[in-house]
C-alpha cells in the first residue's frame, strides 16, 4: 500500500508487500526492499538502502548514502545522519518506563551501528561513532568513539 500523499523521487525502487503511509519522502535512487513499513512522516534521503523488514514508527529523519540492514525498527522521532550504516536488527526507543514519549535516538553522521544494537529513548550518537554488536546504548555517545557492551561502555576513540 503506497499512499498517494507520499512524495517518491525518481529512480527509486520499491519491492513487494511495502507499507508507506502519508507524507512520507523518499529521495531520488533510493532502494526499499520487501515487507517494509514506512510510517507517517518518514522522511529518507537520497541513494538509501532500506532491507527487508525494516519499519519506522513516523516522523523520522534517515540522511542520504544510509543502509538499514533488515528487521531493524526505527523508533518515533528518530534521526540519522548521512553516510551511516545500520546493522541487521538494530531497534531503537522513544517512550521512557512509563509510557511517555521522550523522542527517539539521533544517530550523527558516518557511523556504524553493529548488529542488535538497542538505543534507550532520547540517546544523542555524535559523529563518526561505532556501537559493537549486541550493545544496549543507555548513554550518549560524543563525537568519534566506540562503545561496546550491555550496557555499552567506551572502548576508545574511533580515529
Amino acid at each position: 500500500m503506497i499512499s498517494n500523499k507520499a512524495k517518491i523521487g525518481s529512480n527509486v525502487e520499491i519491492g513487494n508487500y511495502v507499507v508507506i503511509e502519508d507524507g512520507v519522502e523518499i529521495g531520488d535512487g533510493t532502494v526499499i526492499k520487501n515487507y517494509v513499513e514506512l510510517r507517517k512522516n518518514t522522511k529518507i534521503g537520497k541513494n538509501c538502502y532500506i532491507d527487508s523488514r525494516v519499519s519506522t514508527s513516523g516522523y523520522c529523519t534517515i540522511g542520504n548514502n544510509v543502509t538499514l540492514r533488515y528487521d531493524s525498527i526505527i523508533a518515533r522521532g528518530c534521526e540519522i545522519g548521512d553516510n551511516t550504516y545500520v546493522c541487521p536488527r538494530v531497534m531503537t526507543n522513544n517512550l521512557d518506563t512509563g509510557k511517555h514519549q521522550i523522542g527517539g535516538a539521533k544517530i550523527g553522521s558516518n557511523c556504524f551501528i553493529g548488529t542488535n544494537t538497542v538505543f534507550q529513548h532520547g540517546i544523542v550518537v555524535g559523529e563518526n561513532c561505532i556501537t559493537g554488536a549486541m550493545s544496549f546504548i543507555n548513554k550518549s555517545i560524543p563525537d568519534n568513539e566506540i562503545w561496546i557492551g550491555s550496557p555499552a561502555k567506551f572502548f576508545k576513540k574511533n580515529n
